[in-house]
Order: C-alpha cells, then structure tokens, then sequence
C-alpha cells in the first residue's frame, strides 16, 4: 500500500511546520503539499526546508484547488473562512480532511457538516489523546454529579491565541453539559465583570488566560459545598497536536463521508 499523500494548509505558521514534522516522521504517510495565502514570503519554499527537516522536493503553494487535487489528505489549523473554503475544495476531491481550526460561527460549523456529507471530515477543538480522555472523564463526572457542583472551565494560552473560550475549552463545556444532560448554548457563562449578581445554579462557568508562550493549559474544576474536584491537562509540546492530527488523517483514509472526531480516531 502507498503512503498517504498530506498537504497542510498554513504551512509556514507554527503549527504548520510542526505538522509538516509530524507528518515527515510518522510512517505511512508523505508530506506532499503545502498552502500559504497569497503575499506570503513562503510561497515558492520547500516546504521542508521551511519546517527545519531538509529539502523535501515539494514547494508551498498558494493554490488550494491544485494541492488538493492531488493528494489524499490535508491537514487544515488555519482560520474559520478558509477551512470553510477548504472543506468545500475536499469534498468536491472526496479526500480526508482533518480540521483542528477554532473559533468557527454556527454558520461555518453548518457548512463543515454540509461538507462531510462527501467528504472524510475528523474536526477536534484539540487533537491530543490527554485531552480527549480528559473530555471522557469531564463528562462521566458530570454525569455523577449534581447541579450542587458548579462547574467551571479555566483554559491559558499563548499570548498570540486570536480566540476566546480555547476549542479545548468548549469541547469541555460541552463534555460537562452532556453530562448533565442540558444545553450549553442555554447554560454557558462566557465572562464575568463589574456587579454581576450570584452565580446561576447549573451554568458552566468558562474563564480564559493569555500569556507569554503557553502551549495550552485546562483544568474543569467541579466546586461542590465543602470539597472540589478539579481535572487538568497540561500541554509542554506542541507536537501532540500535530501528531494527533496525522494518525487522524491515517485512520480517516477510506472511512468514506461523514464527519467525525478524535473520540471516533482513538476509539473513546
């Protein structure tokens, strides 16, 4: 059987070369393309070079529809419009596409869905194993425990992170809802400030750090009368992310369309 061909898109960000390495070590797969949007001074590169691992042979494009056209798999962490745009470009190609952007509009969500009805779509607010078990755990606790216990998610980032709660975060939150059995559009508290009255019984609680250079840092603490449980993943590397995203991609090959998550990947 042949290597899975990979393009990643943003492939000169700093999550884009930690995916070209990524993809570079894993065995099964090839780092066959790489996208930059217009302007970018990557543009021309070897997309190897770029990412500190030697000349692969391959250049970063600025052309979507022809990377796309001729691989199997593209690893997308870019922003919402353009994976909504890259998400379209898969599913005309019926190819793998595997999303680890956040920040996304319910719009946008909707257009990923429509997209998965043609193509392999594996979309994670984070593409870790800890995380995804903690997300396991974070909803079995909520599950076991009452609205005695609030809940609050507390989530640091890297001072250059653009969106706020983390798509780690809101995975959790929504892990804790489900748990509880409601909605978390219906029971979400984004921010605190000024005089705000006491906390409503049942709400998650989302509260979101910026600072120097934190790859990503979560903890869901469960504050019941006289006791607290507190869950934490603590993120050193950002390579996790990236390799999470690669064996995403392998395990996707041939799965057919349908959009699915790292839970489905990691069998949790």
């Amino acid at each position: 059987m042949s290597d899975l061909k990979i393009a990643v898109m943003g492939a000169a960000g700093r999550m884009g070369r930690e995916l070209i390495r990524a993809t570079h070590a894993i065995e099964g797969c090839v780092v066959a393309g790489g996208i930059e949007p217009p302007g970018s001074p990557a543009i021309g590169q070897d997309i190897g070079a770029l990412a500190g691992i030697g000349s692969l042979g391959v250049a970063i494009s600025q052309d979507p529809l022809e990377v796309i056209a001729r691989v199997d798999a593209i690893l997308d962490f870019t922003v919402p419009k353009a994976t909504v745009e890259f998400a379209g470009l898969a599913a005309n190609a019926r190819i793998v596409h595997v999303v680890g952007t956040t920040g996304m509009s319910e719009a946008e969500e909707a257009a990923i869905e429509a997209a998965a009805r043609h193509a392999t779509i594996i979309k994670a607010g984070n593409m870790s194993l800890g995380v995804n078990l903690l997300v396991a755990v974070t909803r079995k606790v909520a599950q076991a425990l009452d609205a005695d216990f609030d809940v609050e998610v507390v989530e640091m980032h890297h001072k250059h992170k653009v969106d706020a709660p983390s798509g780690t975060a809101l995975m959790l939150g929504q892990a804790a809802a489900d748990g509880r059995g409601i909605d978390l559009k219906d029971h979400s508290q984004r921010g605190r400030d000024g005089h705000t009255g006491a906390r409503r019984k049942g709400d998650i609680g989302f509260a979101s750090l910026r600072g120097g250079n934190v790859v990503g840092e979560h903890t869901v603490v469960f504050a019941g009368e006289g006791e607290r449980i507190e869950l934490t993943h603590i993120a050193t590397d950002r390579g996790i992310f990236a390799r999470g995203a690669v064996k995403a991609a392998l395990w996707g090959h041939g799965k057919g369309p349908g959009l699915f998550s790292m839970a489905d990947v990691l069998g949790i």
